[in-house]
């Protein structure tokens, strides 16, 4: 059919680095934009699950490569910078996170540190080290993973709230740093999906089920429910849209 506007997401030809690609939504999302034609970089730091993941998405197809790394050291950036050598990063998305699930009194310092250097300082790292090449293409995209609880509080959940707030704040600020220059940064923050972070709130049949009843649609999310959204971020066809979150949460925020 003439007309036809699937090039737009199309990601033929990108290379997308997608940090907590082993699992969880980080997976999800690296296996949609793969299916989409991107070679894609899993970034994690267990060894064994990230091979696993990489043969995984090889067996559908998708040209997959790893890399060991943890987003909660300073150095994360230079690491995977050296580890990819000479491949150029089109895409970047950070789905790397954790949730240590302490009472509000019962959080370290240290724990407190921890969480923003893996949910905030590596994605600033990580778009401060690639960002420059993509510039130099005219071309790049930036995906981060917000949260509900960048807007609301759950409980046992301070420092992972604090750091999604911040989230969406770097997106804007990445945003204005970059956007004149071809590249594009957003944030998903997704509903309730079942992930190794979520996994307490899925073991309880009662939470996830008044969960599910909060969302506008009436379902908790699958994984697959984000493969369109993250395509559109990442590909042309958000090419004037940039600094934005975007809730895939089945409606759980319009309630």
């Amino acid at each position: 059919m003439a007309g036809r506007l699937d090039s737009l997401f199309s990601l033929a030809g990108r290379t997308a680095l997608v940090t907590g690609g082993s699992s969880g939504i980080g997976l999800a999302i690296a296996r949609a934009l793969g299916l989409q034609g991107a070679g894609v970089v899993l970034v994690a730091r267990r060894e064994g699950e990230l091979a696993a993941a990489a043969r995984g998405l090889a067996a559908d197809g998708i040209a997959a490569r790893a890399i060991a790394a943890d987003c909660g050291e300073e150095r994360v950036a230079e690491r995977l910078a050296g580890g990819l050598g000479e491949v150029p990063v089109d895409i970047i998305v950070h789905a790397a996170g954790m949730n240590l699930r302490k009472p509000f009194g019962a959080v370290s310092a240290a724990d407190f540190d921890l969480t923003l250097d893996v949910h905030l300082r590596a994605p600033f790292l990580l778009a401060q080290r690639f960002a420059p090449a993509m510039a130099a293409r005219e071309w790049g995209r930036i995906l981060l993973i917000a949260s509900l609880q960048s807007v609301r509080a759950f409980s046992d959940s301070a420092p992972y709230g604090a750091a999604k707030g911040g989230v969406v704040q770097l997106v804007h600020a990445i945003a204005e740093a970059w956007s004149r220059q071809g590249i594009t940064c957003n944030a998903i923050a997704p509903g309730f999906f079942p992930t190794a972070l979520t996994a307490p709130v899925f073991a309880d049949a009662e939470r996830s089920g008044r969960f599910a009843a909060q969302t506008a649609i009436g379902r908790n999310g699958e994984l697959q429910d984000l493969y369109g959204a993250a395509i559109f971020l990442c590909s042309d066809a958000s090419s004037y849209i940039t600094g934005q979150t975007l809730y895939v949460d089945g409606g759980f925020t319009a309630k």
